[in-house]
């Protein structure tokens, strides 16, 4: 029948936007066993790392600090696949890790545009897909917002925030004396290539200009750079006003293009404009109220929280809300920040809507701690947490607020999560067994100290008293968590830089039970992999075979799952 469609989708979790905080705890819960629908209201996934947006992930800066989990699993395989560094086959790589989960329902194309609470939970929610003209309605028991922008607090009445607390609130030093709704804008960033011969460019009439250098003062004007400082909307409504931002962004774009290529020698005769985003990248907007609040003490801390499920380590870094049109000094201060400093799963979720957990910008933190956590890398692993918080809420039948913490740390760092100041315990079976090389079983699986090194010939191997039964092999493989390359370039010379698979990763290995039987795995592309085996056995050896290049073989972890 012709008209306007309806569909019900029943569900245990429903996690609304599709950033890579939304991916990460979809993909987590789904994998934990959870009936999970994906709402996200773009025609692809990753958010301001899609093809839409083009910002690169940034995450922790230091020393053995890179993100781990499913965010690394997201960039490997992009390693693997897209060795021509296109967006759209970068794009690919996220919407087929969430396809392939048979527990995910995934919405593209659908708007959050309604919720139904009851006694202070949300029933439903409902999202408008433009694609099949159908209004899409989730029932489930436990919701998580992480479409940035926070759209379920002014459907369900949850407590939010939005712009700078004054600062004798939380004592923060770099607050501004009195609150307002000032944040950090947003921006239309654009890509260039290089070329072989000089390229014209003809700008639109309705572009602005800028004649000389003094008119774009302090900004970054090279190849090395996504032009991330074309910026504005942090005073106005980065919400409401996002259109008529939009117009404004690419007004500028345009003319900062026109000023690079026509308005004097920038070095760029050869470069021609390969892209420009119609869609803003937003980096602050709404954001929850939490059963706690972290802010920029803690931070400056370290974040020594009991219940810490994640991390940060970007700096304090914030944009004056003037944005393009702060003319005085560069557009932003990086206020320093430790790294890592550890977020609390109290930030994760809301007390005023009981069944509601948030991640990625838009948690429970001041302005000026979001100013270091709100980088992609933070908030995919802190959708990890709350993907993999949700499956423990649903096994014990409790809110979010009553989940273990213990127990959803351990599960984090036994799907290769890192949590900085929390160890992770190495199962018993493990523990009992002889091993060769006692470095692979510490718990503790990034940083050189802390990785086995072999060479050709060498293995690894787990012999037991009696033959036990061993459901799976835990496998941690060094994918050189200080490579100095994110997931995407920003621009594209000539002679471009590969993002490759580390050289240090094992890409072939072999795992032989009891001397007898042998399982043979190829063309691994991945740090963390987790083997099914079901067997009773007295030996285990694992025995690599290959490596993207290095000439040893390094491995964190090794362990025989009960």
């Amino acid at each position: 029948m012709d008209g306007i469609y309806q569909r019900r989708h029943d569900a245990q979790f429903c996690v609304v936007g599709g950033g890579m905080a939304g991916v990460c705890a979809a993909i987590a819960a789904a994998r934990h066993g959870v009936k999970t629908v994906l709402m996200q209201d773009r025609p692809m996934l990753g958010g301001n790392a899609s093809s839409e947006i083009r910002m690169w992930i940034c995450g922790a800066h230091g020393e053995n600090n890179r993100e781990t989990g499913i965010v690394e699993e997201i960039m490997l395989e992009n390693y693997y696949r897209n060795t021509g560094l296109k967006y759209t086959v970068w794009d690919s790589v996220v919407y087929e890790k969430v396809k392939a989960e048979p527990n995910i329902t995934l919405l593209l194309n659908c708007s959050c545009l309604d919720a139904q609470t009851e006694n202070g939970r949300i029933v439903s929610v409902t999202g408008w897909q433009t694609t099949t003209q159908t209004y899409h309605t989730v029932y489930a028991a436990l919701f998580a917002d992480c479409s940035g922008d926070s759209i379920l607090a002014p459907l369900t009445g949850a407590a939010f925030t939005y712009g700078r607390e004054p600062r004798a609130l939380y004592h923060e030093s770099i607050a501004p004396v009195e609150a307002d709704r000032k944040t950090m804008g947003m921006s239309c960033l654009f890509q260039i290539r290089e070329t072989d011969s000089p390229k014209p460019f003809i700008k639109p009439e309705w572009a602005y200009t800028y004649p000389t250098d003094e008119d774009i003062p302090h900004r970054p004007q090279n190849t090395q750079t996504n032009y991330w400082y074309i910026e504005v909307g942090g005073e106005q409504d980065c919400i409401r006003d996002t259109e008529e931002l939009r117009d404004e962004l690419l007004k500028i774009a345009f003319g900062v293009w026109d000023h690079l290529k026509n308005q004097g020698d920038h070095g760029m005769e050869n470069w021609e404009l390969d892209w420009i985003g119609f869609l803003p990248g937003k980096r602050e907007s709404r954001r929850y109220i939490g059963a706690y609040v972290v802010n920029q003490n803690d931070v400056e801390a370290g974040g020594h929280f009991e219940d810490i499920v994640g991390y940060g380590g970007w700096s304090m870094d914030d944009h004056f809300p003037a944005g393009f049109y702060h003319k005085e000094s560069h557009p932003t201060i990086y206020h320093p920040a430790p790294s890592p400093w550890g977020i609390p799963y109290r930030a994760l979720y809301s007390t005023t809507v009981k069944n509601l957990l948030f991640a990625g910008r838009n948690i429970s933190v001041t302005h000026t701690a979001m100013s270091s956590s709100r980088v992609m890398a933070t908030c995919a692993v802190l959708g990890q947490a709350v993907g993999t918080a949700v499956s423990i809420a649903l096994e014990l039948g409790c809110m979010p607020g009553g989940v273990p913490v213990q127990r959803l740390q351990q599960m984090l760092l036994r799907d290769d999560c890192y949590i900085p100041f929390v160890q992770r315990q190495v199962s018993p079976l493990t523990m009992r067994a002889h091993i060769n090389a006692e470095i692979v079983r510490n718990g503790r699986e990034r940083g050189a100290e802390n990785c086995w090194i072999g060479k050709a010939g060498d293995s690894l191997v787990y012999t037991l008293e009696a033959p036990a039964h061993v459901s799976g092999i835990r496998l941690v493989f060094d994918s050189d968590l200080n490579r100095d390359y994110n997931n995407m370039p920003c621009n594209y010379p000539l002679k471009q830089t590969k993002y490759r698979l580390p050289e240090t990763l094992i890409r072939d290995f072999d795992l032989i039970l009891d001397e007898t039987q042998v399982l043979e795995f190829r063309n691994n592309r991945q740090r963390f992999v987790r083997i099914p085996v079901d067997e009773t056995v007295r030996c285990v050896r694992l025995v690599p075979k290959a490596t993207y290049g290095c000439d040893t073989y390094r491995v964190f972890g090794f362990e025989l799952e009960e």
